[in-house]
């Protein structure tokens, strides 16, 4: 019995873990247009990570943070996107679609 809780309580802790990183990420899709990767600063709940675009492609990342908003730093100044957007990256310049 004690087995049973045991496992039933990890197997709670590590879902609720998922879950809340999940909830506080910024999920995006992104189009490239550039034959060009970059790397951008972005800001995601006061902290700053590096965020790499990969080179004339369609494709996806999630920006792990605390909040379900974010602010990417490009070459056309700050772009703020939020969970689900779909963007694209113009000569260096990030816009939302």
């Amino acid at each position: 019995m004690k087995k049973r809780a045991l496992i039933l309580s990890l197997s709670l802790v590590v879902f609720a873990g998922i879950a809340f990183a999940t909830v506080n990420s910024v999920y995006l899709r992104y189009y490239n247009k550039d034959s060009k990767t970059y790397v951008f600063d972005v800001k995601i709940a006061g902290s700053t990570t590096k965020v790499e675009f990969g080179s004339s492609r369609t494709a996806s990342v999630t920006i792990q943070g605390g909040s379900e908003t974010a602010v990417i730093n490009c070459n056309c100044g700050s772009v703020t996107v939020k969970n689900n957007d779909n963007i694209e990256i113009v000569d260096g310049c990030v816009k939302v679609k």
